[in-house]
């Protein structure tokens, strides 16, 4: 009797109209709450459908109408909104050094669907994974700590590609063809030397599924089919792809929302065993705190935020205001040179009595030799935002460990930018079963050798790529070593202009 008062009852009086050799249909609409939607409910279920019926224009008939609403608004925007993560899972993953210390996830692409582990990088726009390979990274025969093989992909293996031709609107190389029909070529120069990704643009389907049923969704995303890579991501780093997360309109989130699968955000998490989650759509909780985007050169480019101040426990040295990248492709935090000398004074001026290491080998300047007794109390590190909200540092501190498994030397895990834009990348939490042995970096590598900065230009009507910071900054046989509680360190980026932390 219930169901058959919130009925939307359609009382469909179908005629045949032949007029002109033309086809015509009619139907009589007829309103929910009508006694002729009442006697047909009052019929279907033996004569009582109609004693819940509102009186028209009475109270309870406004009300069972808005609360009507209410429902159908919800069903619309349920329908329309979701949170999608990779239809292998939305766990990431971080593979340590041979991976260039990334986060990773797998994803399927193409019809049918083939498998590719990419490096998550919030510093980039472009989804690209290797294809047709003329130089590309080994796939096989070093990767033993994964549980099935990399994979190559062909755009003439899955029935749902097609080459983006010169002309489309995502083609920002398309004034170098020869024709506008042709396949997009596109390039990627990173900062780090001879490092660069090339190929053609394709349009593919990646699978997805939804948050709350898991159901299969197939969404249609421009793909790098990356055909030649060169300087580091042949040495291990990102060998199976890269997913772009940046602003621009080529990125999985933004065509994700363009299309109206999600609202125009992703959540990052990040655990201390380097295990994580990935959801599109993603706003966070309402605890959660936030700031807002800063343009770079009048444009929302990329993720930019504004620090008012970098305090070392209470005390916040004058003249620490500075904006930094948001980059999920960064290990670790890189500060603007005035700020960091000021930063680290003073985190060397609370960290009274303990010696300076003189054989420091790390890629950080203010290192210390620790005492038999263990770590000292060393002071907190806190970002200030707009509003006086601020973010507390977990565990800033880069413990090193002697080849008996003694703390010898820890570090201030931070490193100096000449660059007037600071980086805040995601610091490594370190594992004890896994600890970090005192040793010197390789030397035939740079500090930071993944891709600083990509240089590829989009149309008027898109955003440009924007900088990423990644990079194998530590020898090959070490690993990290974790000190706090196995804790979600949560980022939400809202294509909207607004980041949001969390700690929980």
């Amino acid at each position: 009797m219930a169901r058959a008062c919130f009925l939307i009852s359609l009382v469909v009086a179908s005629c045949l109209v032949w007029k002109a050799h033309s086809l015509a249909l009619s139907a009589k609409l007829v309103h929910r709450f009508s006694d002729e939607a009442r006697a047909a409910a009052a019929s279907r279920i033996g004569g009582g459908g109609g004693e819940r019926w509102p009186t028209r224009r009475s109270k309870e008939y406004y009300q069972m109408l808005a609360r009507s609403d209410l429902l159908r608004r919800k069903r619309r925007l349920g329908a329309r909104y979701q949170m999608l993560f990779p239809s292998e899972g939305s766990e990431t993953l971080s593979l340590g050094n041979d991976f260039g210390w990334l986060h990773y996830t797998w994803i399927n692409i193409g019809t049918p669907n083939v498998s590719f582990l990419v490096a998550l990088d919030a510093g980039s726009d472009l989804l690209w994974i290797p294809c047709d390979c003329i130089q590309c990274a080994p796939l096989s025969g070093s990767h033993g700590s994964l549980d099935k093989d990399l994979s190559m992909y062909s755009p003439a293996e899955s029935r749902t590609s097609r080459y983006l031709s010169c002309n489309h609107e995502l083609c920002s190389l398309g004034s170098t063809c020869g024709s506008a029909k042709q396949p997009c070529p596109y390039r990627i120069n990173y900062y780090s030397e001879n490092t660069s990704s090339s190929g053609l643009l394709v349009e593919d389907i990646l699978h997805l599924a939804t948050s709350e049923d898991h159901a299969s969704v197939q969404a249609s995303v421009i793909i790098g089919c990356g055909r030649k890579q060169s300087g580091d991501y042949l040495d291990g780093i990102a060998p199976d792809g890269l997913l772009g997360l940046g602003f621009g309109d080529i990125s999985v989130p933004s065509s994700l929302a363009r299309t109206g699968l999600i609202r125009n955000s992703f959540s990052l998490c990040f655990r201390d065993d380097d295990s994580g989650r990935i959801l599109f759509g993603d706003r966070g909780l309402p605890t959660q705190q936030s700031t807002p985007f800063v343009p770079l050169d009048g444009k929302y480019d990329t993720y930019i935020i504004a620090v008012e101040s970098f305090c070392m426990g209470s005390s916040c040295p004058g003249k620490t205001s500075f904006h930094a990248l948001i980059d999920s492709g960064s290990s670790f935090t890189f500060l603007p040179n005035d700020i960091y000398k000021r930063v680290t004074l003073e985190f060397d001026r609370q960290v009274n009595g303990s010696k300076r290491a003189t054989n420091n080998e790390s890629p950080w300047e203010y290192c210390y030799e620790a005492s038999p007794l263990g770590m000292p109390g060393l002071p907190k590190v806190k970002l200030i935002f707009g509003g006086n909200k601020s973010f507390m540092v977990i565990n800033p501190i880069f413990p090193f460990y002697n080849t008996e498994g003694e703390l010898a030397v820890f570090c201030l895990a931070l490193q100096s930018s000449q660059e007037s834009l600071g980086t805040i990348g995601r610091h490594h939490d370190l594992d004890n079963n896994r600890r970090m042995p005192l040793g010197s970096p390789p030397r035939n590598r740079p500090e930071n050798p993944l891709p600083t900065n990509e240089q590829h230009s989009f149309p008027n009507n898109a955003r440009a790529v924007s900088p990423a910071v990644a990079g194998r900054a530590l020898p090959a046989n070490s690993s990290s070593v974790s000190q706090g509680a196995n804790a979600w360190y949560c980022l939400s980026l809202l294509l909207t202009q607004l980041a949001v932390f969390a700690i929980g």
